[in-house]
């Protein structure tokens, strides 16, 4: 016999066998024999927290899968395949295509994870960035310097638990399989990352860092390679792009060669940062805590005049980051330790962007909204005085049109300096945020507060270009080999959801 019942213990019950024990007799009416915990998550609806926690019921031993890599036969010898990116998408595109017998060649224009460490302290304490190796470009991806959260809605697109236990057997905690909101954190990824390349190597596959791609050969409508930086050229018949939401380079170099592309909706807004203990009030509905609840996230969705407004990216006891890809620009982003134990919480809070909208700010064509973003990033930077500093100011101030006369304490290491955000933002993004705000405020909510400060500009949310692919072979329509993947093609929006997207190219790959 195998069962999933559900109990609810409370958070200090949570680590104690007897407690859970006593839990599953009262719900069933005896004691099972064996049983784990198959999801857990937090249900705070109450004035009291509790755990929800699905239990796997058995009368046999529940036997748990060793947490170890796959062996692979060498793929040293066979016929390859080319992959831009060495992100989520494309590292398990890489991974796929070993388990299919195909030897992938990944081409990243970032350093590996150890190397990309100095050119991220140089972002924040010197305000310098490299166009190659930064937060968002370098092995790993953006996934690997935003945090490591694993939740999605993905679940029709893929297998979303294969790639947990994938992560699980390249070191992640087994916490991932059962938390109903998985999150690895960035202390943890580097090794993580590092291992998933190590066992591509040892398969036989090949990953050239700092290798920028600089043009993308075709012939006769059909793929035959790519030109690195450095001037060296590699041939090949299938080519996976997955180069991620900001290879701005990437997208111009496709729309001058005439290859298609799509300009797409996205979002854009700031980051807003609280304390931690506010969030904590307000989620759990509690002065304080306490040792056995985490650290609380977030999450709120509101509509302003039919246009989505939102939060995105919640980083509970998180940093926010300096992610621009080219001097002269601000852009934010948010990520946790996985003990997310540092004081404050942060959340990007973004406004959904049209193609009406990007032809009203004067930008048209397929790369109108990656000159939409330019623009604002830019306004950022010039705004705050440079050096990555960013502007900010008071949420209260911001809803009330007052500059901030001073700023609080803030995790963005660059520094932040007080502006009037309607300086920075187009009208649209200022007037749903603010109106946003009015709502939430009109709930009485603990998180309208001029404790809370607005970091600009939260504007990668997702890719603002869409690479069409035939939706049965996931080839691009005019070029036959060229597989336009992950999120800088729009077929994802996160590290799981790339992922399975990686895995379902590589697939097609081997199938034709």
């Amino acid at each position: 016999m195998q069962d999933i019942v559900e109990i609810v213990v409370s958070p200090a019950e949570l680590n104690h066998t007897e407690a859970i024990e006593k839990a599953l007799h009262k719900k069933c009416g005896f004691k099972p024999a064996y049983w784990k915990i198959h999801k857990r998550s937090i249900d705070a609806r109450g004035k009291n927290p509790v755990f929800r926690l699905q239990m796997q019921l058995s009368d046999v031993p529940i036997i748990h899968q060793p947490s170890l890599p796959p062996a692979f036969a060498s793929v040293k010898n066979l016929p390859t395949c080319i992959i831009i990116g060495a992100g989520p998408a494309g590292l398990f595109a890489a991974l796929e295509c070993i388990r299919q017998g195909i030897k992938p060649v990944i081409f990243e224009r970032g350093k590996n994870v150890r190397a990309r460490r100095h050119d991220l302290a140089k972002i924040n304490r010197a305000g310098v960035v490299d166009p190659d190796s930064n937060y968002c470009f370098g092995e790993g991806g953006a996934g690997t310097y935003s945090d490591g959260k694993l939740y999605t809605r993905s679940d029709k697109r893929g297998n979303i638990r294969a790639i947990l236990e994938t992560f699980v057997q390249f070191g992640a905690s087994s916490d991932i399989l059962v938390d109903a909101h998985p999150h690895i954190g960035t202390n943890r990824l580097p090794k993580i990352i590092e291992a998933i390349r190590n066992h591509i190597l040892d398969a036989g596959g090949e990953i050239c860092f700092e290798s920028r791609v600089t043009d993308i050969r075709t012939a006769e409508n059909a793929i035959k390679g790519i030109t690195l930086a450095n001037g060296d050229q590699h041939d090949a018949d299938h080519v996976i792009l997955a180069t991620g939401h900001s290879a701005r380079d990437i997208f111009t170099l496709l729309d001058a060669k005439g290859i298609l592309i799509e300009a797409k909706p996205f979002a854009l807004g700031v980051r807003i940062e609280h304390p931690q203990h506010i969030i904590d009030t307000m989620q759990y509905h509690c002065a304080t805590r306490g040792p056995y609840l985490p650290p609380s996230s977030y999450s709120f969705v509101e509509q302003v005049d039919g246009r989505g407004v939102y939060s995105f990216c919640m980083c509970p006891g998180g940093i926010i980051a300096p992610c621009a890809t080219a001097p002269g620009e601000i852009v934010t982003n948010g990520w946790s330790p996985s003990k997310r134990n540092n004081p404050f919480a942060n959340s990007g809070f973004v406004v959904g962007i049209s193609l009406e909208d990007m032809q009203q700010a004067g930008f048209t064509g397929q790369l109108a909204g990656i000159h939409f973003q330019q623009q604002v990033e830019q306004l950022a930077y010039a705004a705050a005085g440079g050096n990555q500093k960013a502007p900010a100011q008071r949420m209260v101030d911001f809803v009330q049109k007052k500059m901030s006369t001073n700023l609080p304490d803030c995790s963005y290491q660059p520094g932040i300096t007080a502006v009037q955000l309607d300086d920075v933002l187009p009208p649209i993004i200022s007037k749903g945020l603010r109106q946003a705000f009015h709502q939430i405020r009109s709930k009485r909510s603990p998180y309208f507060t001029n404790e809370a400060v607005m970091v600009a500009t939260e504007s990668r949310t997702s890719s603002p270009v869409r690479i069409p692919r035939n939706p049965e072979t996931l080839e691009h329509p005019q070029i036959k080999g060229l597989f336009p993947c992950g999120e800088g093609a729009g077929y994802a929006g996160g590290i799981i959801s790339a992922a399975i997207d990686g895995i379902r190219v590589a697939e097609k790959i081997k199938m034709l």
